[in-house]
């Protein structure tokens, strides 16, 4: 597929290095063009604007909050202005729900689709193409973007027809691992006054009951 990626920072990066791997044809941008041009050598197309990087099927946007992603879809000669009608732009950013819902009627009103996508794993997970993809949007759209999906995670869930599932179950996700956090702190405190060393309880926990990657 002939895809854009807008925002190459640790995750994005990977990520669009996975899309090319996968013989996707990518072009990228990136506010630092210098980030942008260190994909070149992957086989990326450098795009100078946000408008170069809206020109194929799909558009992906992996940034930091809803103000980074508003500036970039809704700013001139944005994502809003530039994609093709019938294109599916894919944001993979960890976005509110509200913003999310603006985007999903902001893009049927100008014939594109939208298709919210935010994952879950570190940037390791993301240069192994292991992520976990949350996704939510018209069946028809998901659908047609799966095989960039399949590029840089190893399992996508499908949440529904609305958008702002899949944000909302990405920031119900961070909000257990901030809990996760608080819990073991208090419970590696506890064990370490009662005498029992803290690197051996955690090497337990993280290889029995506890092995998931945020306990680690």
């Amino acid at each position: 597929m002939k895809v854009g990626f807008i925002g190459l920072g640790q995750m994005g990066s990977a990520m669009a290095v996975n899309l090319l791997k996968a013989g996707h044809e990518v072009t990228v941008y990136n506010r630092s063009r210098d980030k942008a041009e260190a994909l070149a050598g992957e086989g990326a197309k450098v795009a100078g604007t946000v408008a170069e990087a809206c020109g194929g099927e799909a558009v992906f946007t992996m940034l930091a909050h809803d103000d980074a992603l508003s500036a970039v879809v809704h700013g001139e000669g944005g994502v809003l202005k530039s994609l093709g009608r019938g294109a599916v732009h894919i944001s993979a950013s960890t976005i509110s729900v509200a913003m999310s819902e603006r985007l999903s009627g902001e893009h049927a009103t100008a014939g594109q689709r939208f298709v919210a996508a935010p994952v879950f794993g570190r940037p390791e997970a993301a240069a192994a193409a292991k992520l976990f993809i949350a996704a939510a949007g018209a069946p028809d759209a998901v659908q047609s973007v799966s095989p960039l999906f399949d590029a840089i995670g190893q399992r996508t869930f499908v949440l529904g027809e609305e958008p702002k599932a899949a944000n909302l179950v990405k920031l119900s996700g961070n909000f257990l691992i901030a809990a996760v956090i608080e819990s073991l702190g208090e419970a590696m405190a506890l064990v370490e006054k009662g005498g029992v060393d803290r690197h051996a309880y955690l090497d337990l926990l993280t290889s029995t009951l506890f092995n998931a990657p945020v306990y680690k």
